[in-house]
């Protein structure tokens, strides 16, 4: 039985990682912000050794060091595994006309990701022990139209992990950066659906191994191990010339 803390526990792919943990007879502690998406939750991970949860607004920054306070006296323990799983996708031509759109994605993709991570890190540092993984994005391998002020949030994410890794590395605290492709869920929704989009399940999936492997950064599903670096690698005078990459 592990201890598991789930941040951002009631988007769909946190959901199906902590029904998953809880089949496993796992200790489960949810966090997120809507009330009855959260019970919800909880109510799906029945198998769990124990769930707790706790309502919490990540984008107050203010309150983050007191939120991971309340998640680790509630598992009673040190955390054995923790996912940092929230984020928000935003209106990308809404970024592009409103500075204040702008710096909201920024905020809720990143600052407040960082705010979570600050005491969730020293805790497990402390303890010598645990695997700690973040949900990003492929968005964050290379600024497209599409979608560039949510991909510089998790781009800056991706950065800021590789350096917390190393600092971790000698605790024995693992880090693993999910690079997550397109999940057809509510975040989504509207979003023209292809061969690349996976369920919540099959992504949950997909963390759970990188997790058990410890493995350093991960592409959710893999396929986008293939895809991404060779769109990283595409000069930009080409680039911006294949609208399947450039366009909107």
């Amino acid at each position: 039985m592990q201890r598991v803390l789930v941040l951002g526990a009631t988007s769909a792919v946190a959901r199906e990682f902590a029904i998953a943990h809880g089949a496993r007879g796992d200790r489960l502690h949810l966090v997120g912000r809507n009330p009855a998406k959260l019970e919800a939750v909880v109510a799906a991970c029945a198998h769990a050794s124990a769930v707790t949860s706790q309502r919490a607004d990540f984008s107050d920054t203010s309150q983050a060091e007191r939120t991971i306070e309340a998640a680790l006296d509630a598992l009673g323990g040190p955390v054995d595994r923790a996912l940092v799983a929230h984020g928000v996708l935003g209106d990308q031509l809404e970024t592009e006309r409103d500075p204040r759109a702008a710096e909201a994605i920024l905020h809720d993709n990143l600052v407040s990701a960082v705010a979570l991570l600050v005491p969730l890190a020293n805790a497990m540092e402390r303890a010598g022990r645990g695997r700690l993984a973040v949900i990003t994005s492929v968005a964050g391998d290379r600024g497209r139209p599409r979608n560039f002020t949510y991909g510089a949030a998790k781009g800056a994410l991706n950065v800021y992990l590789q350096g917390l890794r190393s600092r971790l590395y000698a605790s024995g605290v693992s880090v693993s950066t999910i690079k997550l492709g397109p999940v057809d869920s509510p975040m989504t929704v509207d979003h023209k659906k292809n061969a690349l989009f996976v369920t919540p399940a099959e992504a949950a999936h997909g963390i759970i191994l990188a997790m058990d492997a410890r493995t350093p950064e991960a592409y959710v599903p893999r396929v986008w191990s293939l895809i991404m670096p060779v769109v990283k690698r595409t000069p930009e005078w080409l680039f911006q010339r294949l609208s399947f990459l450039s366009g909107r």
